[in-house]
């Protein structure tokens, strides 16, 4: 997903500024998934949870190779501490060999709020509807509401999530990160079709995500 949206700026004359957009902060809330949005997996795939054992394994499908060293940073810093609770809520889906090829999860951040992270499918497995069936899978037993972080260069996620009843969350700030929505909007007009962009719906800011996010020094999704 992230190699298409790459060239949807890359046609849009944008590649020079990709970089720097994906620096950018936005935020999502879900209160009731919307059903319509649901699939289920291809033929010849499976979910399965991520097992203790396969955590080099994880680190290397939830994000591109060359970032893997930051996902294990991430999970020493975030998740070691309840290592059991993130097994069982980090989900993979599995080729007809059981091997990984896309991850997510909806997991417990700063104590007290749920957020879906690290979603990814490997490139050789996009366009599928793999990354739909996972967030239906997720979705369906969610305790709402659901929050994540992503970028204005994850158009066709930002999509996805609109898809399933996520809104883009407005305010200035979320726990200690700047949120970009403001200067986020004018691109995703120009990056997105017509009718996904006027798809988006939004949402104010809770005091429950914010000082949630403010308890932690550093970002937990």
């Amino acid at each position: 997903m992230r190699e298409q949206d790459y060239h949807i700026f890359m046609a849009a004359g944008l590649a020079d500024d990709y970089e720097r957009i994906g620096q950018m902060h936005l935020f999502m809330r879900c209160d009731t998934a919307n059903a319509a949005a649901f699939c289920d997996l291809p033929v010849g795939y499976s979910f399965r949870t991520c097992r203790p054992d396969e955590l080099e394994i994880w680190t290397q499908t939830a994000t591109d190779p060359r970032y893997a060293k930051y996902a294990l940073e991430f999970y020493d810093r975030v998740y070691a501490g309840h290592a059991d609770e993130f097994f069982r809520r980090c989900l993979f889906v599995c080729d007809e060999n059981d091997k990984p090829i896309a991850t997510s999860g909806i997991m417990r951040s700063c104590g007290c709020i749920s957020t879906v992270g690290w979603t990814r499918v490997i490139p050789a497995h996009e366009g599928k509807g793999i990354g739909r069936a996972l967030l239906t899978r997720l979705m369906q037993s969610a305790d709402f509401p659901v929050y994540l972080h992503t970028q204005p260069t994850s158009v066709r996620a930002i999509k996805l999530y609109s898809d399933f009843g996520f809104k883009l969350i407005s305010g200035e700030v979320v726990g200690h990160r700047q949120n970009d929505l403001c200067v986020s909007l004018p691109i995703l007009k120009k990056m997105m079709r017509d009718a996904d962009f006027a798809a988006l719906r939004f949402v104010d800011a809770d005091e429950v995500l914010h000082s949630a996010a403010l308890t932690q020094k550093h970002a937990e999704f």
